[in-house]
This record gives C-alpha cells, structure tokens and sequence, in this order.
C-alpha cells in the first residue's frame, strides 16, 4: 500500500467517463453500456492512448449530478469490451484507486482530458482496538443485512475483506444508498472515517427495514384476521342455514331473530314502536358497523327489563306488620307508615283506583338517623313485609350524574342508570329500592346526582322516567323508594322536599337490651362458632354492656362489643381455661372486655364530677350520631391580669358565639335581679369553654346552659349534677324552642341523668319521646331563664352546710 502510495503522488493524464446519476467505488466492477457516446468516446480514448503505453486502457469515472462533475473520481481499467446481456456492445470496467481531478488537458479521441492526482488512503498498522471493533461492527451489520436477501456466498466474500479501505468501498453495491449517500463515501479519503460512515448508513437502513417489517406484518396480521373473521362468518352462516334446513325453520338473520323477540315479548306499545324502530336500522347496517353492537346492547336491554313483570302485594296487614315487630325492635314510626302504605294499598285495590291519573301507588320515605340504628336492614324487612323484590342501590360517594341516568347511547360502554339497573335486577316494576346513603352523594363538574334524583323521586313525575340510555319512558310510580341518611341538611332542599320524612332517633335501653338478646346474640354465636345454649349472656350484662361500655344511638357498637365478648370466651374454651356451657353476668365483663368506658356521671365520686365545682352546666345537643350531653364550663380572669371580655373555646359557629353575647348580656342587666355580683363582670374576662375542642359545634340550644354555667360561677352555687337542659335563650330572659328533642332525651337517658329542662313551647314534642325514657325522666317544661336557675343551681344552704 506504501508503494501504490507514493505513485498517487504523481499526476496522472486520464479521459473522463462521466457517470449519469450512478457512482463506481473503488474495487466495484461495473458493465457500461458504449451506446453512450460520452462513454464510447472516454473508452476510445483510453484505448487509443494505452497503445502507447503499457497495462490496460485505463479511463477516470467521475458521478455527474444535474450536470456537475464531482471533485473525486475512480481510476477504472477497462477489463473487457464485448456485448452486454442483451446483445448492445458494452465494456467492463473495474475501480482502482480514488483519483482528485484537476485541471482539464488535451489527449487522443473525442473524450475529455484531465489530470488526476492519485489520494493517500493508508491505515496505521497494526490497526488500533477501535478500528478492530469497527470492522468488526460492520461486517456483523453487513452479514444480518445480506442473510435476510439470502446473499450466502456474498457474505463469506465480505467476512474475508480484512482491509478498513476496501470493506468501507464494498458499501457501494449496497442498493438501497442513494447517489449523494454513494458520493460522500466517494469523496471521504480517510479509510477509516469512510468506514464509519458506512456502518452509520447500513445501521440506518437495518433499523428502518425493522420498523418497515414490523409495520407489515402487523398490517398483514390485521389483514389476515379481517380474512378469517369474514370466513368463519361465512361459514358460521351456512352451518346455521344448514340447521335451519335441517329443522325446517324459515331462512332469516340475526334482525329477523330481534324482530320475532320484539313482536313476541310483552312490552308497551310506545317501548315495541322504539324498539321495532331500531330493529329496521339494525338490518339496515352492516355486520361490521359498530353501529350494529350499539343496537343489540340497547335491544337486549330492552328486552330483559321487567316491563310487565310485578310481584303480588302482601295485603296481610296484620302478617306484616308481625313481621316488621319480629325483624326489628322499635322504630314504631316507620312500622306504621309501611302499615298505612299497605292498608291504602288494599283499599284501592279492592275498589279498583290501582291507577290514578296514570299513576300508581308508590311510596317515597326518608329514613333519617345516626348510624347503627337500622336503617338500611329495615329496607328489607319492608321487602320481606310487602312480599316484594328488594334492591339496594349505594349512592354513597357518587358524583356523575350519569350514574343516575345513565349515559347516552353513543358513548362507548353506556349503560343505563342505576334505578334502570335496579329495576332490571329485581325482576318486577314495584320493588322496594333502597337509597342508601342519599346524604353522602357529591357534585363535580360531571353534573348533580342529587338533581338527576329529582326525577326519580317525584311521585308527580316519576311515571314517565326517561333514563338517557333507554330514552324510553319507564313507570316508577309502583316502585317503593326508602332513601337513608346519617345528617339531614346534607339532603338538597329540593329533593328532601319530594320525600316523606321519617325519623329514627336511636334506641332507648330497653330497646337495646331487646334487640341484642333477640337479634344481635343469636347472629354472632353463629359466627363465634358457638352453639345457643354454650353461651348466654345475662340480661344484666347485655344492660351493662348497652349502658356503660357502649354510649350510641344506634347498636353497631353493642354487636362488636357482643362479638368480642364471644370472641374471648370461644378463645378461652379452646385454651381449656373456661367449661361450656357458660352464663356471662354483669360481674364477668371486666374480667373479660376490660372496663367499661362510659361510666354515667350520677355514678361517680360527687368530688370528681365535672359539676363539683361552680360553673360548669350539663347541656344537651344533636350530633349526627344522635343525641349526646355537651358540658359547658365558665371562669373569670384575675382582676389584675386584666383583658376585660368575653372568650370563647371550643370550636364553636357563629349561632354559638351569639348565644354566648346574649347569655352575658342578660345577666349583665338582670344580675341585681337575680342577686348576682354583676360588678366582677366589668373588670374581669369572662371565658367559656365547650370540651372535645375538636368537635365542631353551634347551634342556639345551648342558650340557657351557658347563663346556668355563668350564674353559677357568679353566685358560687353549683348546678345539680342530676340536671341537664337545653333552650335557646333570649334578650330578656325568654327560653325559645329548639329541634332534636326526642334525641336529646334519649342521650340524657343514656347518660344517667334524672332531671332535664326543657322549653314550654317543646313540651308537644314529648308525644315522641318513648314512654319508658319519660317515666325515668323528671322532665321541666320553662318559659323564663329565672325558672331554669331555681331548677338547676343548688340552694345556698346546701354549699354553706357542705363548706362547714
């Protein structure tokens, strides 16, 4: 290579063979076609000229692009002239060396003249560990690219080229480089940076042919399975015209099977018009249209609603309302509504007013409670009373209003709502449907459930419900809706307005000792895995544990409390610590749950009762687990600390706080009256605190409670720890009406208070409160805040005895 070096050094006298939009690399062997006059005149030429000299005729290819000759040309020898293939004359030329072109000059023939100057194309030797690699690259890129065309004995050619400058050049076969790409590697003098360019170039094309295959064969895959889809199609369709024959059925497609469905099937006249309509575009469309899979959605849908489906009421008025007495223990308001229901029921039935108006006679109630006191049970014992399919349907935590209504047909997966859902899973069109959780549905941007319910729970409107996915008119007028909720302002106005009310205030404690020995026993001995009679609880125990270990409204806490219970004595009986059959009484639950957790303030040490000391008052309050006794308690600042004023503790709303202004306004201009030493309330800050901090709190009932803890603090009289109050109070000294009676008292009674004050203008709302709780209640109806305190505060003469 050293010596064919220094000879390039020399210049060199060649004709120029101009190649049209083609490149020849060294070492490439090329026929031309002599029918060319450029080519025929530098063969000519080449020859006439290598008359004079030794060697074979030799020529200069230079690529001419658009008519520009490029700056590096090949030295070619003419091998051979003869005829081409298809018989025109023709020469074989082989490329020599690279050759730079100069100037142009003047020779034999008709062909053009330059002169050339030979260009150094040595490599380092011993090649560097890079360049090794290269080669190494390339010939593995190379060999992949030619086994996949199949070119076997042109890769064992290419695994033999060891040198960097003719492997870079043998690139030039490669087809798919086009011409500018062929004259950069022409025009690259560095053997080496040639050789990279060309790994570059052949790497590119591998990973484009790969994406190329894999494009085909996944659109050659899609083909073939379109392919297959059509023929087992086809042939699916002769196989059923096979036995259709066979049966000696008539001819008819998959339409014509929706049509005898739709014709067959027992529908309203408005429902068959819409469903024989799209019927007709069904066979209208093509099996391949999506539209196709939307219509036999909607027509199956269609055709499993229950659209004349009802269930027989049980018109057993007595049965029924044995069975609601047997399934739960209480709750006298919701038994005798469901009672009226059916008793209104038969009557209509009986003189043939089934249908008013196009109406039915449905119901609408809202179960309304804390939780545990049961309201979602109650739904199937409603169910079960009326002989009727029971449904529950969840709205907790639902924010589409699609949920509701259901979506339009042309989204993909619609489905109807989830009354329409309800309806169809019953069976019948006069189900019981449960609510459940209507106070905890939310809004977003996606709409207002709460208003898609407005509909629904109209009994004006709902006998022509349209749900978005049926988009036909279904009659809801016969279904009975029990809507449950925890808090009842969380209910719209709007909705709440459509619904009858119905409260579930929470059990008293007889009624808990009921419910658990009838009810809540018998259910976790099965789950304990314990027979009836190994374990019995006591009534004393079941009152203990209703009473001090758990303090609810409803009984949630009392089943655990049962179920841990349970849980202990199975666990011991196991270990061999305790014999079966076992009687747990009062005195066997420290010993086995620990102790209790709500001891009743009545039973405590008079010295550590929260009302031992002057200005702390025992108020009552709704919270949205039913009733609960809210203390209250009062101090005033040193005097030489100053800050004159009123505070507040607590986490209290605005209704509180003003509560709070008017209770110290009134002793402020009443305190002579009421003989108080008003004068301290100038100079001193006045700080009320309501305990549990955390718990948001307001309201106006705690009115008189908080004028009982300041007159208590002011005239050092405590308040009877027997009392509890609530009122709301006034200016001048009035006691206001206030809500939520029959929950406070049931939260009085619960708390072992004896005596309780309430307003005059509430004494109506007793009517409400259970008997049982009324005969252990010493109840005070007021007008004036002055009789609250007469009630309330200890008389002097006790203090003075006590102090002495």
């Amino acid at each position: 290579m050293a010596a064919e070096s220094s000879a390039y050094n020399d210049a060199l006298i060649l004709p120029v063979l101009p190649l049209d939009d083609e490149v020849v690399l060294p070492g490439m062997v090329v026929p031309l076609d002599l029918s060319d006059a450029d080519v025929r005149a530098a063969v000519e030429a080449a020859q006439a000229a290598a008359r004079t000299q030794p060697g074979k005729p030799r020529v200069l290819l230079v690529p001419r692009i658009d008519g520009t000759y490029a700056a590096t040309g090949v030295l070619g020898t003419v091998e051979q002239v003869g005829r081409l293939s298809d018989g025109d004359p023709g020469a074989l030329i082989r490329g020599r060396s690279r050759v730079r072109i100069g100037a142009g000059t003047t020779g034999p023939g008709a062909a053009l003249w330059v002169e050339g100057l030979g260009v150094d194309e040595t490599v380092p030797d011993p090649l560097p560990g890079s360049v090794t690699e290269l080669v190494t690259e390339y010939k593995a890129l190379a060999t992949s690219w030619l086994k996949k065309r199949g070119a076997w004995q042109v890769v064992d050619r290419v695994q033999q080229i060891d040198d960097v400058s003719a492997l870079a050049d043998n690139s030039g076969y490669s087809p798919f480089l086009t011409t500018a790409q062929k004259v950069e590697l022409l025009e690259t003098a560095d053997p080496v940076a040639r050789l990279k360019l060309a790994t570059e170039q052949l790497r590119e094309h591998l990973a484009e042919q790969d994406v190329a295959e894999s494009i085909a064969k996944d659109v050659q895959e899609g083909v073939d399975k379109q392919q297959r889809e059509f023929l087992l199609r086809r042939q699916l369709e002769a196989v059923r015209k096979e036995l259709r024959e066979l049966n000696g059925e008539a001819e008819g497609d998959e339409s014509d099977d929706y049509r005898a469905r739709v014709e067959a099937a027992d529908l309203p006249e408005k429902v068959r018009e819409a469903a024989l309509k799209e019927v007709d575009k069904l066979e209208r469309s093509s099996d391949q249209s999506p539209e196709g899979g939307w219509i036999r959605t909607w027509l199956d849908t269609v055709l499993e609603m229950p659209w004349s489906e009802r269930t027989q009421d049980a018109y057993d008025i007595q049965g029924a309302k044995a069975v609601l007495d047997a399934e739960h223990a209480g709750l006298d308001d919701v038994k005798e509504r469901i009672t009226e229901y059916l008793a209104v029921r038969k009557r209509r039935t009986d003189r043939g007013l089934g249908v008013v108006g196009g109406r039915r006679g449905g119901a609408v109630l809202a179960l309304v409670g804390p939780p545990g006191v049961g309201k979602t049970s109650l739904g199937e014992s409603v169910a079960h009373a009326m002989g009727r399919e029971f449904v529950r349907v969840a709205l907790g935590g639902v924010r589409d209003e699609a949920e509701i209504r259901g979506h339009r047909r042309t989204y993909v997966g619609a489905l109807p709502g989830r009354i329409v859902r309800a309806v169809k899973e019953a069976g019948s069109m006069n189900p019981v449907v449960l609510l459940d959780e209507i106070d905890k549905v939310g809004s977003d941007f996606r709409g207002d459930p709460a208003a898609a319910l407005l509909e629904v729970l109209d009994p004006a409107q709902n006998h022509t419900f349209r749900d978005h996915y049926l988009e036909v008119e279904l009659d809801l007028s016969d279904v009975v809706f029990l809507a449950t909720a925890n808090v009842l302002e969380a209910i719209p106005e709007a909705l709440l307005d459509r619904m009858e009310l119905v409260r579930l205030d929470g059990y008293t404690e007889d009624e808990k000792v009921v419910i658990a020995r009838d009810h809540l026993l018998p259910r976790q001995l099965e789950r304990a895995g314990l027979a009836g009679g190994e374990v019995t609880i006591d009534e004393s125990a079941l009152r203990r544990l209703a009473g001090e270990y758990t303090r609810e409204a409803g009984v949630r806490t009392l089943e655990r409390a049962i179920a841990r219970l349970l849980r202990k004595v199975a666990a011991q009986h196991e270990l061999g610590e305790r014999e079966l059959p076992f009687t747990v009484t009062d005195a066997d639950l420290r010993g086995l749950i620990g102790r209790p957790h709500h001891v009743p303030e009545s039973a405590q040490d008079p010295a550590e009762r929260r009302t031992a000391v002057p200005g702390v008052a025992t108020g009552l309050a709704v919270t949205g687990a039913g009733g609960d006794v809210l203390y209250v308690e009062a101090s005033l600042a040193d005097p030489e600390t100053g800050g004159a004023g009123l505070t507040l503790t607590g986490q209290l709303g605005d209704v509180m706080k003003e509560s709070a202004q008017i209770a110290l306004s009134f002793l402020r201009s009443h305190g002579a009256e009421l003989e108080l030493p008003v004068a301290d309330l100038k100079d001193r800050g006045v700080h009320i605190h309501f305990p549990a901090g955390a718990v948001p709190k307001d309201g106006p009932s705690a009115g008189i409670t908080m004028t009982t803890a300041l007159a208590s603090l002011l005239s050092g009289r405590l308040v009877r720890t027997d009392v509890a109050m609530t009122g709301e109070v006034s200016l001048t000294g009035r006691v206001l009406p206030i809500g939520g009676l029959k929950q406070k008292l049931l939260a009085a009674h619960r708390a072992g208070t004896t005596t309780v004050v309430i307003p005059k203008r509430n004494e109506a709302d007793l009517d409400d409160v259970p008997a049982e709780v009324l005969e252990k209640l010493d109840v005070h109806p007021v007008t004036d805040v002055r009789q609250v305190l007469e009630l309330a505060l200890a008389p002097a003469e006790v203090l003075a005895g006590a102090a002495a």
